[in-house]
């Protein structure tokens, strides 16, 4: 699973090979296979696309 974020139209590839997301007061918390644990301030869930593997996020 991946997670991007789209700007001006196009997808920005944030992380990939992700195991874990987490919905925290702050804002989103990623984990993935390789890179542990990271939390992303601001950030909020937009949609999932379960078929194509990606979690959509919106940052503020």
């Amino acid at each position: 699973m991946r997670v991007v974020v789209e700007k001006e139209g196009k997808e920005e590839v944030m992380f990939e090979n992700v195991t874990r997301l987490d919905v925290i007061e702050q804002g989103i918390a990623v984990a993935t296979l390789f890179e542990g644990s990271r939390e992303i301030v601001g950030a909020a869930l937009r949609r999932i696309d379960f078929l194509g593997g990606k979690v959509y996020l919106s940052l503020s």
